[in-house]
């Protein structure tokens, strides 16, 4: 894991400002001397800068995305807690997703870096991804956006506001909580009758319950409360249009990379409705839909599909 420390003050979108911004990140393989082999990775809320650990068969030697191929950049969002500037408690300011995209940026010019041939990512990565599209439209070669959207819906924020109550009151155990609840939007009704359902008749001590205590603590033992409510408020920022006067297909019409657009057919908490209306509204793109019983966590799960259509789009 590298880091990079940028000295000049970085000016938030809220207007407030960061000191001594460190944006921990993670190269493999190396750079073409044309430049033109860069493939840049967004992780998700609670992931991290090595997507080798959590995206293998996708990732990694022999794989579709593989160092021998490309030089592959992966770095840790603004407000995590994997090496990039985080909080330390609630006072931290409002974090943006297009904070965390002029974050990338700097990384960007750190490394050299003119054009990226494919950027790629689910769910907040990537919501980064479409930001950073449309706010540089020549930069992508190809966008890879999966389970993911133009901006955060009610539903996803009203599920990301009652997980940060349980935090508001005790940040600890309440991570655990928070981690619980958003089981139920990363999964799918079919994923717990098929993997958590009691073959027996017991009255207590059901399967599904010790999995959503399994989850939570399982988090708490790596993640921070205190990110987990800042970047659940940053997903919850998410807008491409508003520079746009709320203008979404004005605002998507920038983009102008080829668009791989990739659903899930029972993502309950980002919708294939969500990844259509992108496509519609982007030129040059292609929707997909991956067919999967584990929901919104499909896209991590479901690597032979992914696979699959990244062999033929790319």
């Amino acid at each position: 894991m590298e880091k990079l420390t940028v000295s000049e003050t970085f000016l938030l979108e809220s207007s407030e400002t960061l000191d001594q911004l460190q944006i921990s990140y993670q190269t493999y393989g190396e750079l073409n001397d044309e430049k033109s082999n860069v493939v840049w990775i967004f992780h998700a809320l609670t992931g991290n800068s090595d997507p080798f650990e959590w995206w293998p068969g996708v990732v990694g030697r022999g794989s579709i995305i593989d160092p021998s191929d490309f030089f592959i950049v992966c770095a840790n969002m603004l407000g995590s807690c994997y090496g990039s500037t985080e909080p330390t408690d609630f006072e931290f300011p409002l974090i943006t997703i297009r904070d965390q995209v002029n974050a990338f940026k700097l990384l960007k010019e750190y490394l050299k870096i003119n054009r990226i041939q494919v950027g790629i990512g689910g769910s907040m990565g990537g919501q980064q991804l479409l930001e950073w599209a449309v706010q540089e439209p020549l930069l992508f070669e190809t966008i890879v956006p999966i389970a993911t959207n133009a901006r955060h819906s009610p539903w996803g924020i009203a599920f990301n506001e009652t997980q940060r109550m349980a935090i508001e009151n005790n940040p600890e155990k309440g991570l655990e909580t928070a981690r619980a609840v958003a089981m139920l939007s990363y999964r799918h009704f079919t994923t717990y009758q098929q993997t958590q359902k009691d073959s027996d008749n017991r009255s207590d001590d059901f399967s599904a319950s010790s999995y959503q205590r399994y989850q939570g603590q399982k988090l708490s033992r790596r993640f921070s409360p205190f990110s987990y409510y800042t970047l659940s408020k940053a997903m919850d920022s998410h807008n491409v249009a508003r520079s746009y006067h709320d203008d979404m297909n004005r605002a998507l019409q920038q983009i102008k990379s080829k668009a791989v657009i990739i659903g899930i057919d029972s993502d309950i908490l980002f919708p294939t409705s969500e990844q259509r209306f992108l496509a519609e509204s982007i030129d040059n793109s292609n929707f997909f839909q991956l067919n999967s019983i584990y929901g919104h966590d499909g896209f991590l799960i479901e690597v032979n599909q992914i696979n699959e259509i990244l062999k033929n789009e790319l």
